[in-house]
């Protein structure tokens, strides 16, 4: 195996693989290891390898240039050798944790290479370009990313045949607000065709804390779904997005409105069932389809609720007074993003002040919504209401999900 770091401080690197197990098994060639300086690959004669971040902000972010120079240099190199293109792994406080699982994941590659963070991090663009992941060791931040790529190198290396002196040696072994921070940027504002983003250059701190504030919460949903399940508990909204002019709830009464439920549950249901359902599944969804069961739920005392922006239907939910439930929250495709969910559930709960603790049931794998819906108020309750087996006959499921039911706690 061979295994490269790129760093602003190789002679520390290369120290610590000449030492120890890992010294003694480089020097019987066990493994090839190579640290490489960054600003031996930077183009001002001051090996400047750093610059102020666009946006704003503390600290200094590395250039994608040198970076980039030297992964190529890497990649060279280990052609050269008849080697496969080396895994490339960025060592940030907003990469995936870091496990057993993840190390003997690497150390069945022929060649990783290693990047170091350092100061406030590295211009998202490189990572974009050339990163095959982001790892992370921890929750906690140091001044570096050497004693991170260390900490991979000598869990990966250490697996390699012959390291140990036995190999039952390692087979009987076992953030400031809450989220993982946003990507960063740095000059040029396009690099390599890749432009940083344009609300990093309005100027506009408030857009510019928004985007932030959004790509944090977005990568932490999707990374790290326990951080962010602690975070959206933590952190209730306190205040939901107005009503505008042009924007009210009406409630359904006729076939035609009936109808437009029909199509808006339609759209809902297939971008909710995606995931999960099998494509014959979701052809099937069409208005029609679902028309007869809200005619039925109608008549067993659901009360449907249409939202309308400037006399356009682009919303709905529905309740029922006799259980207490709240059910088909859907917007259309075009709606979304503009705080009509939030605002449509809070009304739905109001429609039922009979109801102390109203419920709701959700798709476990519906997890933006299940973040939201958290931040009002609502607590799964451990109850699973349906299970959806694909290994069951004359199930729609492509995968195993469940529907949980979710109670309104305040």
């Amino acid at each position: 195996m061979r295994i490269d770091i790129v760093t602003l401080f190789p002679e520390l690197c290369d120290s610590f693989l000449s030492a120890s197990i890992l010294g003694r098994a480089r020097a019987k060639n066990l493994f090839e290891a190579h640290c490489h300086q960054i600003r031996d690959y930077t183009k001002n004669k001051q090996k400047q390898t750093d610059d102020y971040p666009y946006g704003g902000g503390c600290g200094m972010v590395l250039y994608a240039q040198p970076i980039a120079d030297c992964l190529r240099a890497v990649q060279a190199q280990c052609a050269g050798q008849g080697r496969a293109k080396p895994h490339v792994v960025f060592l940030t406080a907003a990469g995936r944790p870091y496990n057993e699982e993840k190390a003997r994941e690497l150390a069945s590659y022929d060649a990783v290479t290693l990047v170091c963070g350092h100061y406030e991090g590295i211009d998202q663009r490189v990572i974009d370009a050339f990163g095959d992941e982001e790892i992370s060791i921890g929750d906690y931040v140091l001044t570096g990313g050497e004693l991170a790529s260390l900490v991979v190198a000598d869990s990966v290396l250490r697996l390699q045949p012959g390291v140990l002196a036995e190999e039952k040696g390692y087979q009987d072994e076992s953030y400031w607000d809450g989220l993982l921070e946003y990507p960063q940027f740095t000059r040029p504002e396009v690099w390599e065709g890749r432009a940083v983003p344009p609300v990093l250059l309005t100027g506009d701190h408030k857009k510019i804390d928004e985007w932030r504030g959004a790509q944090s919460r977005e990568r932490t949903r999707e990374r790290r779904p326990d951080l962010y399940d602690a975070w959206c508990e933590s952190h209730p909204l306190t205040e939901l997005p107005k009503w505008k002019r042009g924007e009210n709830m009406r409630l359904v009464k006729n076939d035609g409105q009936l109808a437009l439920c029909a199509a808006l549950m339609a759209e809902g249901r297939r971008t909710v069932c995606a995931p999960v359902c099998d494509e014959k599944y979701l052809d099937k969804m069409t208005p029609d389809f679902w028309l007869p069961d809200l005619t039925d739920e109608k008549k067993n005392g659901w009360a449907f609720y249409l939202h309308y922006t400037k006399d356009v239907a682009d919303g709905m939910v529905g309740v029922c007074h006799k259980t207490g439930e709240i059910g088909h929250l859907f917007v259309t495709e075009a709606a979304r993003g503009k705080g009509y969910g939030a605002k449509m559930l809070d009304f739905a709960r109001k429609k039922l002040p009979e109801h102390d603790h109203p419920t709701m049931g959700v798709i476990n794998t519906n997890t933006r919504a299940i973040a939201l819906y958290k931040r009002m108020g609502w607590r799964l309750t451990g109850t699973v209401l349906h299970r959806y087996d694909p290994a069951e006959e004359g199930t729609f499921a492509a995968v195993y999900c469940e529907e949980l039911e979710m109670q309104y706690r305040g």
